[in-house]
């Protein structure tokens, strides 16, 4: 384990945005996980470290302290993601392979970091004891007006992994396998791509502008780069200092947000009535809980909110939370082995519907599908779901996107429901869907 972190506190307040500009934008391996672009709630943490082995990372046993920092809820650790395809793989369920540079897992320990307490209007600098004072310093004298640069893209037509109709006829295969029993429901994904130099910095700029989350996310390690607008939190470990208790929020049902307050409001209702959207998030419930229930002590996993409605600067959706107290001895690989890939992006029964979805899907989902976030040292871990985000690599960008199928989908709503998915990420790289989607 590498030297511990020692935590200051930064004379006054700066913006995250001012923070990374002016401090790690330039950093070769660099982590933002952002509450938010005028967060009241929550933490946002920026810095930069060294990647480090995964296997290793798998290792740490989960629990998260039994009080909360005085300085944080995230003390030092690892910041990274981990892909879809190889996770399926190891659940038994058959899986292609990216064949470009982006690693499946990829974890950076932390060696200089900036917490930002947003309730609090508190900055807190972690750096090596002889570091940490130059740090807090460093940070107090930034100009707050700072913020990573969004220049105007070059516009593009971004191609399509399926055509409009072609998936259209895939959500009926998926209706067909749900009729023959194989599956209950079905996630069913497709991908969007830019053959084109992307600068990271600025395509996270506007996509954080556009659709605010409060799990956003910027992963850079050399010229491979995650940026996410995720609205969806996977697993949660150690929150408000609940040593061993873990949490998923599966997110299942949306609705794009409405022109007014009167449709907005419609639309809303709408949400909470679908017997199709109800049905697919119970389903992800059950298969949730019967996943936390590998690793979780008999009889605490437990239902703490079900079809609640969440909204954001795109969508409604519907979420539910889950939750259980850990088996001690319980490692992140353990963890990850039960609950990963997540229910909400596979479907239920979850190997079954992993088989269908690849020889449907035809290619590999790569990172997006996965989750990101990060692990402490103490055990602690927030993991969101890799959706509504960007994948770059040299000379390419990727976006996926994809919605839950039941017997009851229509597949012109569902066609028109990824479109809604991917036209923000898209939108910060500077392309437009193809025609039809």
């Amino acid at each position: 384990m590498s030297e511990p972190l020692v935590a200051l506190a930064v004379e006054r307040w700066v913006d995250p945005a001012a923070a990374f500009a002016g401090r790690f934008a330039a950093e070769e391996h660099v982590f933002w996980l952002d509450a938010g672009p005028g967060a009241r709630d929550g933490w946002s943490w920026i810095g930069s470290g060294s990647p480090d082995d995964p296997a290793a990372v798998r290792k740490t046993v989960c629990g998260g302290p039994d009080e909360v920092a005085r300085s944080g809820r995230f003390p030092g650790g690892w910041v990274g993601w981990v892909g879809y395809d190889e996770a399926a793989a190891r659940a038994g369920a058959p899986a292609s392979r990216d064949s470009g540079p982006v690693p499946h897992e990829l974890w950076l320990r932390t060696e200089t970091m900036l917490g930002f307490d947003h309730a609090r209007r508190r900055v807190w600098a972690f750096a090596s004891a002889a570091a940490a004072p130059r740090l807090a310093a460093e940070v107090a004298t930034l100009d707050s007006s700072l913020a990573p640069e969004a220049a105007a893209p070059p516009r593009r037509v971004a191609s399509a992994r399926h055509r409009p109709d072609e998936y259209a006829e895939l959500i009926e295969r998926c209706r067909e396998s749900i009729r023959e029993g194989d599956a209950y429901q079905l996630c069913l994904t497709t991908r969007f791509a830019v053959e084109a130099s992307v600068d990271p910095i600025e395509a996270y700029a506007r996509l954080r502008e556009a659709t605010p989350a409060h799990h956003g996310g910027f992963i850079r390690s050399g010229e491979i780069a995650l940026l996410s607008a995720s609205p969806e939190r996977f697993l949660e470990v150690g929150a408000d200092g609940a040593s061993g208790i873990v949490r998923t929020r599966p997110i299942k049902g949306t609705r794009p947000r409405g022109a007014d307050p009167a449709a907005d409001a419609a639309l809303v209702a709408e949400l909470t009535a679908s017997e199709k959207e109800r049905a697919e998030n119970i389903m992800i419930v059950d298969l949730m809980r019967n996943d936390l229930s590998q690793v979780c002590e008999a009889g605490s996993v437990g239902v703490d909110g079900l079809l609640q409605v969440e909204s954001y600067a795109a969508v409604h959706q519907l979420v539910s939370t889950v939750s259980g107290r850990l088996v001690p001895g319980t490692t992140l690989d353990d963890l990850l082995a039960a609950a990963f890939p997540a229910g909400s992006m596979t479907g239920a029964p979850k190997l079954s519907a992993m088989s269908i979805l690849h020889r449907l899907e035809r290619g590999p989902r790569g990172v997006f599908a996965g989750c990101f976030g990060w692990i402490g040292d103490d055990g602690a871990l927030d993991l969101a779901m890799v959706i509504r985000s960007i994948v770059v690599e040299p000379g390419r960008a990727y976006v996926g996107a994809g919605g839950g199928i039941t017997w009851r989908s229509d597949a012109a709503a569902e066609v028109a429901e990824v479109g809604i998915k991917a036209r923000g990420p898209l939108a910060a790289l500077g392309a437009e869907l193809p025609s039809g989607w």
